[in-house]
């Protein structure tokens, strides 16, 4: 469906045309040599002068300021903005080269435009550091205007594009023109590295695992339906990859991990997509509280590569990731929000506190699902600094393995931070007798009408016939935990293309009236 132009747009478009009729090309295929980039020279000029006497650049133009037969200019890399000083006579030392300045560049180029240009660096008398330039070529002519944002005597914009609508939707334009959008996906980038490099380190091995299954396993959560032709059988997107990395502790891997990209078909709001990435480990001949120490210390690490220090600003609040984290039960939280001991509570019990507490509840809803919603309205926004939630009831944590000492409960943690979950970690269930009843009551609470429970994975449980070891395992929401890191409110800030609804299209006169 095509949009109606704006004036802006037309005017471009004509002085594409005009472009070509002067014999330049305005996409141009050849390689442009690029030898330095705008933060080198910033970073590195006043100290080594003479290595920036002849240098080559590309970027976008951001801003010109004409003066005539001269003009300077903003241009725009990956890496920062410099100023660019265009000077009539520099560009065009012949007479019939004078239309490159006198139509071409003041005429015809506008701000959006790539150039490469190549010149040498100077100082202006107000001390800018910028490139004095003797030849530029257009490289993609801007068909688009930038939003114009208001910047200071600095630089410094002050009146940003703000609009999310317009942000998440056209992201490519969001990060041209808002610089602090790139640092954060530059950070994100360094995240994902420091915890690859820990992993590592230590001796985990990354794998892959498959992203179309047969069996949504792995999580409590509602799955993408889709369907596979050649095989003519439904395929579902996974919600986790848990039980793919627990069949590779089976084959005899003693650590894996995997950055896994998972689907769940539920609502959005600012901590939740559709589409998000979980880090997933699994260590043999581990237990939760191994985990929760390896947890601690790969946090820590995160931090300091990050920022060099573990108090970071998250909104108004200092969080420390400093170890030792505080432990909790998730009993003992409960009881100390809601002053109710739900620890001894059968389903009728729970569900008759959730009423007293105002808690919204249906009859889908076991016991599991009772104390999980319990704890994350009453509880889980208290816990600010890292926390380790621990020792959850069995009903809750169908792939756990019962507690060493406390009956009724598994070994199971969730890290919570700034009140919300940032990681979910267990002693991995390995007995296949007790996985394979555990499955059969997902069932049941299935027949009930919980669309989020777990299916039963035949193959997964002959797996564990062959014999697990001893395994713990984590999953780090990674997109929570850049949230944090990178001190966003919003997970549509740490996501480069966030889900959206469907973009309103505006039609054209021309189709309204056909």
């Amino acid at each position: 469906m095509l949009q109606e132009l704006s004036e802006q747009e037309e005017l471009r478009r004509e002085k594409l045309a005009e472009l070509k009729k002067l014999g330049i090309d305005p996409y141009p295929a050849e390689e442009f040599k690029i030898n330095v980039t705008a933060h080198d020279i910033k970073e590195n000029y006043e100290r080594d002068k003479l290595n920036y006497k002849d240098i080559s650049l590309a970027g976008r133009i951001m801003s010109v300021r004409d003066m005539g037969k001269a003009a300077f200019a903003v241009i725009q890399d990956s890496t920062d903005r410099i100023q660019i000083y265009v000077r009539r006579d520099d560009i065009c030392p012949n007479e019939d080269d004078k239309v490159l300045y006198d139509v071409v560049w003041k005429k015809l180029i506008d701000l959006g435009d790539i150039i490469g240009i190549e010149g040498y660096v100077f100082t202006t008398k107000t001390g800018e550091t910028s490139i004095h330039v003797t030849s530029f070529k257009l490289l993609s002519k801007s068909l688009k205007p930038l939003p114009v944002v208001k910047t200071d005597a600095d630089g410094n914009a002050f009146d940003e594009v703000s609009d999310p609508e317009f942000r998440y939707r056209q992201r490519y334009v969001d990060l041209i023109i808002n610089p602090k959008v790139k640092k954060t996906f530059e950070q994100r980038t360094k995240i994902i590295s420091s915890i690859r490099n820990f992993l590592n380190d230590n001796g985990a091995l990354e794998v892959d695992t498959p992203v179309l299954q047969s069996i949504p396993g792995g999580a409590a959560a509602r799955p993408f339906l889709t369907h596979h032709n050649a095989l003519d059988m439904p395929l579902y997107l996974r919600i986790a990859n848990e039980l793919y990395l627990k069949r590779l502790i089976v084959g005899g891997f003693d650590w894996v991990y995997e950055f896994s990209r998972n689907f769940r078909n539920e609502g959005m709001d600012r901590t939740h997509n559709p589409e998000f990435t979980v880090l997933e480990f699994y260590a043999a001949y581990r237990d939760y509280f191994w985990m929760m120490n390896t947890t601690e210390k790969l946090l820590e690490k995160i931090a300091m590569d990050l920022h060099g220090t573990t108090e970071l600003t998250v909104g108004d609040k200092t969080i420390n990731f400093a170890p030792p984290f505080k432990r909790v039960t998730i009993y003992d939280a409960i009881k100390e929000h809601t002053g109710h001991d739900v620890s001894k509570m059968d389903e009728t019990e729970l569900r008759a506190v959730c009423k007293t507490l105002h808690l919204e509840i249906d009859e889908t809803m076991g016991k599991a699902k009772l104390i999980d919603t319990l704890f994350g309205e009453k509880c889980e926004g208290n816990y600010i600094q890292p926390t380790f939630i621990t020792d959850y009831p069995v009903e809750m944590s169908p792939l756990t393995k019962k507690h060493r000492t406390e009956a009724g409960l598994v070994e199971r943690f969730e890290l919570m931070i700034n009140g919300k979950e940032i990681a979910n970690a267990y002693s991995e269930l390995n007995d296949p007798i007790d996985q394979r009843e555990r499955f059969e009551d997902q069932v049941k609470l299935m027949e009930r009408g919980d669309d989020e429970a777990m299916f039963i994975d035949y193959d997964f449980l002959r797996a564990l016939e062959y014999g697990m070891p001893p395994t713990a395992g984590i999953g780090f929401g990674i997109d929570r935990l850049c949230m944090l890191l990178t001190n966003q409110p919003s997970i549509q800030d740490v996501l480069l293309f966030p889900q959206m609804r469907p973009e309103v299209q505006h039609v054209t006169t021309e189709e309204i009236e056909k």
